[in-house]
This record gives structure tokens, C-alpha cells and sequence, in this order.
């Protein structure tokens, strides 16, 4: 008797596990729909006329042509891409290393009025950009950096700043001080200490900071559209407007010229999407 129930108890078991499995792998394939289906469809869309665009949306293209991607690329993508690619490396990697050298005084080092310091560097985090904008204009124009790359850096960086520095600060603040104590024992000084020891020990979540400001530089409108008029310096957000502005019925040509921008963040998210994830839950969930 007591054999047979836990028989049935197994079975019953099994049967409600298996039925949420099928539940979870139902919902992230739906999940996986929604997120992939409309970029899926802008990159093919890109292969179609105006025509096929309008009457057959969601069908295949009669024929696969690059002839929409290449003209997008001649008709000013290219020198989007480029300024999106200066200015986003540029003022990733200030970004990053003055939060992390940041992140080290306010955790490492015997600064004093500490928690002072720490509390007007993450005040930042409070200071809405679309406040400050008529005077950084004015700043802009007065130091000759209007209408260049080094503005939206300077901008994307300074803005940027306190938040990488909450971050990392709270990666640093759980690991060891084992390590720069004894360095410092053996005459390390703090420069070596943080490029030799520190910045190795939070690679994952300065690789989550890298591509938090990425996605947030690439994407970035307001301040690409305010502080640049020239195409030339000109980000895609900005750019692929005009873009459409200039082509506006060639929808096709518009959907490649999207799909161009789109690719290096989606493939940059998936190849380090292991890193992301992890530097975000050990740093945050700490």
C-alpha cells in the first residue's frame, strides 16, 4: 500500500514538473517571438521594394538584393556610424576608468569626509540632463566644442559618471582587502595597485559598465540632436532622422539604414551577454 502511493506521489510529481517546464519553455519561446520577430522583419524588410513593403509586409522579398543596404550605407550611414563609433568608445572608456579610479579613492583609500564625497558624486545620479541643456549649450559655444565629437563625450561622460560609479563602488566594497594591503606592504603604490590589482579583480562589472554605457551612447537623442548640426559628427539617432527626412518615401532603404545601426549593439549584447549578466548580480546583488 505505502508503495503504491509513493508510486503515485512520483507520477503526480513528475507530471506538475513536467507541466512547468512546458509552461517556462512556452513562455521564453513567446518572449523570444516579441523581442526577435520585429528585428527579424525590419532586416528583411530591407531587401524589399516600397511596393512589396506596402502590399506584402509580411512576406519574403522577391529578391535578395543588396541594393537598399548599399544605399543606405552611401547616403551618409557610414559617416553616422563612424561618430557613433568615436564618440561611444571614447566616452565609454573615460567613463569607465575615471568611475572605477572613482570607485577605488571612495573604498580603498583614507580620504577624509568620505561619506560627504560619496553623497555629492551619486547626487549626480538626481541631476536631470534636459535641465542643464541651455547652459551647457552656451558652455559648448564658448570653448569652441560645439558642432564636435568631443562634446556629446564630455557630455555622455560627465552624465554618466555617477551612476558607473555606484556600480563599481558596490563591486569594490565586497571583495578583499587582503590583496592591496599586502601590496601596499611591499611598496606597491596606489597607481599599481589599481591597474595591477583592482581593475583585474572587477572586470565583470567593468565589462557590465562598458555595455550599459554603450547601449546608452549609442541611443542617445536628445544631446546628439541638440549639440551637433553637421553630418559629418552627426550620431545614426540623429542621422537615420534626417535620413528619413531626405528619403522619406523609401521605407526600404530607411530599414536598412536601421538594421545597419541595430547590428553592432545586438551582436556586442550576445557575445557578451555571460559578463553582463554576471558582473550585474554579483555587483548589485551584493
Amino acid at each position: 500500500m505505502t508503495t503504491s502511493v509513493r508510486i503515485a506521489q512520483s507520477d503526480s510529481e513528475r507530471f506538475w514538473t513536467a507541466i512547468s517546464k512546458s509552461f517556462v519553455y512556452s513562455l521564453l519561446v513567446c518572449l523570444g517571438v516579441i523581442v526577435l520577430y520585429p528585428l527579424l522583419w525590419m532586416a528583411v524588410s530591407g531587401f524589399k521594394s516600397n511596393t512589396q513593403i506596402f502590399n506584402t509586409p509580411f512576406a519574403l522579398p522577391l529578391s535578395w538584393s543588396l541594393e537598399n543596404y548599399i544605399g543606405a550605407w552611401n547616403d551618409g550611414v557610414r559617416s553616422f556610424l563612424a561618430s557613433s563609433l568615436i564618440v561611444t568608445a571614447t566616452s565609454a572608456f573615460c567613463t569607465v576608468m575615471i568611475s572605477a579610479w572613482t570607485a577605488y579613492g571612495l573604498t580603498r583609500t583614507r580620504m577624509p569626509g568620505k561619506p560627504l564625497v560619496t553623497g555629492f558624486i551619486l547626487g549626480g545620479l538626481m541631476l536631470s540632463p534636459t535641465v542643464a541643456l541651455i547652459p551647457l549649450v552656451r558652455m559648448m559655444q564658448s570653448v569652441g566644442l560645439y558642432n564636435t565629437h568631443w562634446a556629446l563625450i564630455l557630455l555622455y561622460t560627465a552624465f554618466r559618471i555617477p551612476f558607473t560609479t555606484f556600480l563599481i563602488r558596490a563591486y569594490m566594497l565586497e571583495l578583499p582587502s587582503d590583496l592591496d594591503e599586502a601590496a601596499r606592504m611591499d611598496g606597491a603604490s596606489e597607481g599599481q595597485i589599481f591597474r595591477r590589482i583592482m581593475l583585474p579583480l572587477c572586470r565583470p562589472i567593468i565589462v557590465s559598465s562598458v555595455i550599459l554605457h554603450i547601449l546608452f551612447a549609442w541611443n542617445e537623442y536628445l544631446f546628439a540632436m541638440i549639440f551637433t548640426n553637421a553630418p559629418e559628427v552627426q550620431t545614426l539617432p540623429v542621422g537615420l532622422t534626417s535620413l528619413m527626412a531626405k528619403h522619406g518615401t523609401d521605407y526600404a532603404q530607411v530599414f536598412a539604414a536601421m538594421t545597419i545601426s541595430a547590428l553592432p549593439i545586438v551582436l556586442l549584447f550576445f557575445a557578451m551577454q555571460r559578463y553582463f549578466v554576471r558582473g550585474l548580480t554579483e555587483g548589485i546583488g551584493k
